[in-house]
């Protein structure tokens, strides 16, 4: 099989095994790592995932190596107006929840505006709220690859908060604590499996 055949093979077969399991291109990048360019570009015949990438597929779709690289079907391009409709989708589902927390934080400070009650640190709470709900529906739509840096964001402004809504004078040295805090949170977001390879067996003399 030469290399262009065996590119539209294995495209053919991500892409059904893919849908079959109900995933998207970014939901199965985020599952390897990868963008959903990378995969885009595998499920058009442009390139083939390496000998590793392929272990993982196999292993996460339930087929061998073998099945991925063999032919089963005729290969037919993918739809990009498809892919790229159910991609927005998701960051509109995403927008929504966000500006829909902040939109309820804004109702309730003009209430209280209403009532003679002007409380501008209102806000805080409505920004810490609303990255706190991003970092769900990320989490939820598997888009993972921002997400140290969403939850380094969101822990800075509950420090932020804790500052302002002192009882006391507001401390500085507060934020002393967030730069380990930070630190914490950057490296348990990149702690990773070692990959322990499997010693080779010697040959019997």
């Amino acid at each position: 099989m030469e290399l262009n055949e065996l590119k539209l093979v294995t495209a053919s077969n991500i892409i059904k095994l893919r849908t079959g399991m109900g995933l998207t291109q970014a939901e199965l990048g985020a599952r390897l790592n990868y963008s959903d360019k990378t995969i885009s570009k595998w499920e058009r015949g442009e390139a083939i995932p390496d000998a590793y990438v392929l272990t993982q597929l196999a292993g996460l779709f339930g087929v061998s190596v073998d099945f991925i690289l063999s032919s089963h079907d005729k290969w037919e391009k993918p739809k990009e107006n498809e892919v790229e409709e159910v991609r927005y989708s998701v960051e509109h589902i995403i927008a929504i929840v966000v500006i829909g927390v902040l939109t309820a934080f804004l109702i309730a400070f003009v209430t209280l505006w209403l009532m003679g009650i002007v409380e501008w640190r209102l806000f805080l709470f409505a920004l810490s709220a609303a990255i706190l709900a991003y970092l769900v529906m990320i989490c939820v739509f598997k888009r993972l690859r921002q997400l140290q840096y969403v939850i380094a964001l969101f822990v800075a402004s509950v420090f932020t908060i804790v500052y302002f809504f002192l009882p006391t004078a507001n401390p500085w040295q507060l934020f002393l604590v967030l730069v380990p805090a930070e630190v914490l949170v950057f490296l348990a977001c990149n702690v990773k499996k070692r990959r322990h390879p499997h010693p080779k067996k010697h040959d019997e003399n």
